[in-house]
């Protein structure tokens, strides 16, 4: 026979086709499975950043925006603003809005505003709904959680400390509610004159000052900031641009986009062993064809070309339907993580993303099916017809080539474009790590089995020779099992780590309320207020002010905060102006680990304590020093002490606590906390205390320590049900690796069973061995795959989420033994229709 053309070829290919795929649907599924996840996965990440990008503006509410904590700017700085652009200057902070007549209260987010608000965007009121702009006069825009806690409405009154104010509309759309973050409130909007009407803003009470600036088109924000902080290097300032409008909201996203980039890599990876295993089973089943075609004269290009063709066709109508679930499936993912995540309603075509999963869908299916068409092209038709009691082995250089290019494409697809190519670059070479291990442990079961004394019993003697008998699958059981496996344990222990951090730990130690801007000559009130209506309460109340860190280390040449180019996560206390007190005794609930805490009445050099984990990141030794900014000015002070925080408190904990002669004498307010005895968590106990301090203290701020929780869990729910759906399609291709594990040794398993009836073997028998082999199995890489996915999920949980490592270890291993379980059914199902085959029938096909 001549060499075919492709032409030709194809012909021959088509015909062996039908569109069910019939012998592919191993590689099918877990085509679908991956292109789907690489599809869904890249069009919402780029949707996202192209939402973050496009949206900057309005979400910042400026080009540039810059904060000041406990203070206005002065006017030098406010002409520097100016000077760069239009300025819309407001405050925010944490307030309590009254309903008159009433002792119902609510803490709010106030947010003032003055007439050049909005300067980006378009704010609209609802009911009925009509764009609007900043309050004018006493007027008030409220949120809905206001009207709804209080029942007020458009037209009622609303008192938020001395002021009384008229509500004139409900909050529709605010555009610059992302770029505001995390509020302990519902918010509600005033003009600039009411907010002095209100008597809550003195020097050092907790307000955060905002200038935000529309700039020409062509204008840097970033070199408007360099100047400013160059020409005010002590202010304290914090600054953000439009293109890091929410820094908070951008590392979420970027740590989600991590979460998702290595689940769609894992997908792949699985979905590889699948294909490796369906393409096996595929050709093993058409043994029979590939020799006749052999021994009519077709070569061996020829039967790569036809079988090749085959595969191609099938990855090609995989990969498409996969893209049509991925494209299909982004708006509902965007929709359950709109409240999170600012993502685009409606449809989102993303070519780029779309043609990259399609080009690692193909190069995967090609890269894992080039080992068996290999190994189906190089040997001669007789070597095939025996394949069954002389299995087929091909040498790995014959692989190098085609495996090693295809990986080599793989890898560039998948770290080149990656925001983070060294995460991607590192998961892949976590995952052939894997690979590698879970191979090398299959080769040392095989080698063990065959020699280690045989047992007594004739089923446990058989299961243990089928373990490393002549063509043996064990090594790609042991791959393709552990692997499918690990993942579950994965699964389980980075949502049980996120239910752990959402309902046990925070929730068991928070106080009952915070309260904020207590006056410190109301201290006494305020404890006797709580003492009336609950005996029995702890009340602690410490000094609390507002700084920024400048500057760190050294005496000699101490590091400038403004002049890193960026901050650590882990120094996070460096961005922005951070909570400060002073204290003579070291606070509850923390503990000095290195250096001493001053003396009571110390009058010596100004001194402060730090967290030692800040330490660590910022790499500080005791006698180092500390420079802040408070209300403008500069202090420094020498590092005395180190403390280990306890954060899950959920108390006063601060990252610097100063001696009292180095900030005492600045303006400053209390922070209280209360916690209530058992018999006093009622309603009416709460909505007392909540009226007597707000009706006694109206400039001080009440927060309901339970609703803030509850919101809390609200948001670590929502992610932790992203990462459970996106976990999912992982998990749904080792299912599929599992099935077509199993699948892959349906020939010879026929094979052998056959042999075994005819010599007497009963079908209790050779079912008792298939459950005794694949136990054995199981046992082992039960113990594997728990070892491998722990360290995994705990990676995933502590270094890529930032939470804690909390899992839940009875629902870890129900998980495990779910999929071991789920293991033995898929051997025992594929099983049973072999043991139903007639030996006559089955040997006249041999």
């Amino acid at each position: 026979m001549s060499r075919l053309s492709w032409t030709m070829a194809w012909r021959m290919a088509r015909r062996g086709l039908d569109w069910r795929f019939k012998g592919l649907r191993l590689l099918f599924a877990c085509l679908v499975l991956g292109a789907a996840a690489l599809a869904a996965i890249g069009t919402l990440t780029g949707a996202i950043d192209h939402e973050l990008t496009a949206r900057g503006r309005t979400m910042l509410g400026g080009d540039a925006e810059f904060t000041v904590a406990a203070r206005p700017a002065s006017a030098r700085e406010y002409a520097a603003i100016a000077h760069v652009g239009s300025v819309s200057a407001g405050a925010r902070m944490q307030a309590m809005a009254r309903k008159p007549g009433s002792d119902a209260a609510v803490p709010i987010e106030l947010k003032a505003v003055d007439s050049h608000w909005p300067l980006y965007g378009t704010f609209t009121l609802v009911n009925p709904v009509r764009n609007a702009g900043a309050p004018v006069g006493n007027q008030a825009w409220i949120a809905s959680g206001v009207a709804d806690r209080l029942g007020v409405a458009p037209g009622d009154h609303l008192l938020i400390g001395a002021a009384d104010l008229v509500i004139g509309g409900v909050i529709g759309d605010e555009p610059d509610r992302l770029g505001e973050g995390f509020s302990l409130g519902p918010t509600v909007i005033i003009g600039t004159a009411a907010l002095a009407q209100t008597g809550l803003v003195s020097t050092g009470a907790m307000v955060r000052f905002k200038y935000r600036v529309r700039m020409a088109p062509a204008a840097d924000p970033h070199a408007a900031i360099d100047t400013f902080k160059a020409a005010f290097p002590s202010s304290g300032f914090e600054f953000r641009t439009r293109d890091r409008a929410s820094p908070g909201l951008d590392r979420f996203v970027s740590r989600l986009g991590q979460f998702l980039l290595l689940v769609a890599l894992a997908a792949l990876a699985i979905a590889g062993i699948g294909i490796g295993n369906g393409v096996t089973g595929f050709l093993d089943a058409r043994r029979g064809t590939i020799a006749t075609l052999k021994i009519l004269g077709a070569t061996s290009g020829d039967i790569t070309r036809i079988f090749a063709l085959q595969i191609a066709a099938a990855s090609v109508a995989a990969i498409l339907i996969g893209l049509m679930i991925g494209l299909l499936a982004t708006p509902l993912i965007g929709l359950a993580l709109r409240g999170i995540l600012p993502v685009a309603t409606g449809l989102v075509v993303d070519p780029r993303a779309l043609g990259t999963a399609a080009a690692q869908g193909l190069l995967i299916a090609m890269t894992f099916a080039a080992p068996p068409l290999l190994r189906a092209r190089a040997f001669p038709a007789m070597a095939l017809l025996r394949a069954r009691v002389s299995p087929l082995t091909l040498p790995w250089r014959l692989a190098l080539v085609p495996v090693g290019g295809g990986l080599v494409g793989i890898v560039a697809l998948a770290v080149i474009p990656a925001p983070q190519p060294l995460l991607a670059l590192g998961f892949l070479a976590g995952a052939a790590a894997l690979f590698a291990l879970l191979g090398a442990l299959g080769w040392g079961l095989t080698w063990l089995a065959a020699r280690i004394p045989r047992p007594r019993g004739t089923i446990a003697r058989m299961a243990l020779g089928n373990l490393h008998r002549p063509g043996s699958q064990t090594p790609a059981l042991v791959v393709a099992l552990g692997f499918a496996l690990a993942a579950f344990v994965v699964m389980a222990g980075v949502e049980t780590s996120l239910d752990g951090n959402i309902a046990k730990r925070v929730p068991a130690r928070a106080p009952d309320y915070f309260v904020l801007d207590v006056p410190t000559a109301k201290e006494a009130q305020f404890r006797s207020i709580v003492a009336a209506i609950a005996p029995g309460a702890v009340v602690r109340a410490v000094p609390s002010m507002r700084g920024a860190i400048l500057a760190y280390g050294p005496a000699a040449h101490m590091t400038r905060v403004a002049d890193l180019k960026m901050i650590p996560d882990d120094a996070w206390a460096l961005r922005g102006d951070r909570g400060l007190t002073f204290a003579d005794t070291v606070p509850q609930g923390n503990v000095v680990t290195a250096g001493r805490w001053w003396p009571q009445h110390y009058a010596g050099p100004p001194q402060v304590s730090i967290d030692e984990k800040l330490a660590q990141t910022l790499g500080l030794r005791l006698g180092d020093r500390i420079a802040i900014s408070l209300l403008g000015v500069e202090r420094s002070a020498t590092i005395g002490s180190f403390r280990r925080i306890d954060w899950d408190s959920f108390g006063f904990n601060y990252v610097l606590v100063f001696s009292p002669n180095a900030i005492a004498d600045a303006p400053h307010s209390l922070a209280g906390t209360i916690e209530l005895p058992a018999v006093s968590k009622t309603a009416p106990v709460r909505r007392a205390i909540l009226s007597g301090l707000v009706r006694a203290m109206p400039a001080s701020s009440v927060i309901e320590v339970g609703q803030v929780l509850g919101e809390a869990r609200a948001i670590l729910s929502e992610v932790s049900t992203a990462v459970l759906a996106a976990a999912s399609v992982a998990v749904l291709a080792g299912l599929a690796v599992l099935a077509g594990a199993i699948a892959a040794q349906r020939a010879s398993r026929q094979y052998d069973t056959v042999i075994l009836r005819v010599l007497g073997a009963s079908g209790r028998q050779l079912l008792a061995l298939v459950l005794a082999e694949y136990g054995l199995l199981c046992a082992i890489l039960g113990v594997v795959a728990l070892g491998l996915g722990t360290a995994t999920a705990w990676a995933v949980t502590v270094w890529l989420f930032k939470f804690a490592w909390l899992p839940d270890w009875p629902r870890i291993l129900g998980v495990l033994v779910v999929g071991l379980v789920l293991v033995m059914a898929l051997a025992l199902g594929g099983s049973l229709s072999i043991l139903r085959t007639r030996p006559a029938k089955a040997l006249r096909e041999l």
